[in-house]
C-alpha cells in the first residue's frame, strides 16, 4: 500500500475572478453542494465481477469496481481531485478514498473509518488488494487504528471545552495549520468518500459533505436492479441496473468539468474490462500554480 504524500497538496490558480470570489460567497461545504444521481446499466460490469470471481478473486464486487473507476477518473480529469482550504483552492498530491467499516455484520457492532492511499495509475486489481488488506486489519477485533485513537482522546474533553476543541482544529485547518499526521488519519481529509448500500439492501442516498476538512465528493451506491427496457426495434430486454448518487462540492471546478468527469466515471463503472490495466496516459492539474525558476 502507498503511503500519504508529505504535503497535501498545492495552490490551484482561476483565471476567473468569479471563480475566486465565489468561495467567500459560499463559503461553507455543504451551501455549495449539487446532488446527482445517476442509473448505471451494469449488465457488462456484473459480467465483469463474476469473471473476476471466477479467477479465484475472492469478495471483488461493485465497490472495488466503483473505486477503480474513480481513481481512473481522476487520472484523466484531475481537476475532480481538488479540495478548498480558507477560501482557496488546492489540487491534493495523492487520491485518498475513506470509507465505514463494520467490524461485524450487527446492528450494535461497532464500526471504523478507513483511509485508502492509491495512485492515479492504479488498477483493479491494486485497489482491490490494498483495500481487502485495510478491510481485514481493520475488522480484527484487537485493531484500533489511529483516528478511532484520536477520537478516544477527543471523547475524553468535556463538552464545552470539546466544542472549543473542534473549534480550534478547525481554525488550524482554515489557515492550513493542522498537523499532517492528523490530516492522513482524518476521513474528512479525502479525495473522496463512498458507502455501499448494498450489504443493507437499501436504494443509495445523498450523503452530506462534512464542513470540517476538505473532502469535496461522497458517493452512495445502492442495490443492482433488473428493469424491462425497450430498444430501437420495439422489442423488450430484460437489464441490470445499479443507482449511484453523488454529492459534490461545486467550488472546485465548473459544471462543463464536472459533467466530463462524471461522463467519465459511468463509462467506466459500465465498462470496467480497462480498468485491469494502467491508463496509457496521466494527466496533471492544468492549473497547479507552478513555483517561479530564479534566474541566475
Amino acid at each position: 500500500m502507498l503511503k500519504p504524500a508529505k504535503k497535501e497538496g498545492r495552490k490551484v490558480v482561476f483565471v476567473n475572478p468569479m471563480d475566486c470570489l465565489i468561495n467567500y460567497i459560499m463559503p461553507n461545504r455543504n451551501g455549495a453542494t449539487n446532488n446527482f444521481t445517476c442509473e448505471l446499466d451494469i449488465t457488462e460490469t456484473e459480467e465483469y465481477i463474476a469473471a473476476k470471481k471466477a479467477e479465484g478473486i475472492k469478495g471483488f464486487g461493485f465497490l472495488h469496481v466503483t473505486l477503480a473507476a474513480y481513481t481512473r477518473m481522476i487520472s484523466q480529469r484531475p481537476g475532480i481531485n481538488r479540495y478548498i482550504r480558507g477560501q482557496k483552492v488546492y489540487a491534493r498530491n495523492d487520491i485518498q478514498y475513506s470509507l465505514v467499516v463494520k467490524k461485524e455484520l450487527k446492528l450494535d457492532a461497532p464500526e471504523t473509518c478507513i483511509n485508502l492511499v492509491t495512485h492515479p495509475g492504479a488498477t483493479a486489481y491494486d485497489i482491490y488488494n490494498d483495500i481487502n488488506e485495510l478491510i481485514e486489519e481493520n475488522r480484527k477485533a484487537s485493531t484500533t487504528n489511529g483516528m478511532d485513537k484520536v477520537c478516544k482522546v477527543l471523547a475524553f474533553i468535556p463538552g464545552v471545552f470539546l466544542k472549543f476543541t473542534v473549534w480550534f482544529l478547525k481554525l488550524l485547518d482554515y489557515f492550513n495549520l493542522l498537523p499532517r499526521f492528523l490530516t492522513i488519519l482524518s476521513p474528512f481529509h479525502v479525495s473522496m468518500f463512498i458507502t455501499s448500500m448494498q450489504s443493507l439492501g437499501i436504494p443509495p442516498i445523498y450523503h452530506h459533505l462534512y464542513d470540517f476538512g476538505n473532502c469535496p465528493v461522497f458517493i452512495s451506491i445502492g442495490m443492482p436492479y433488473t428493469k424491462l427496457e425497450t430498444q430501437a426495434d420495439g422489442s423488450v430486454v430484460r437489464k441490470r441496473f445499479m443507482d449511484m448518487k453523488v454529492v459534490c462540492d461545486e467550488r472546485i471546478c465548473d459544471g462543463h468539468y464536472y459533467a466530463s468527469a462524471l461522463k467519465l466515471l459511468r463509462r467506466y463503472i459500465e465498462h470496467p474490462a480497462c480498468l485491469d490495466t494502467p491508463p496509457a496516459e496521466i494527466n496533471e492539474d492544468p492549473r497547479i500554480l507552478k513555483k517561479k525558476k530564479k534566474h541566475s
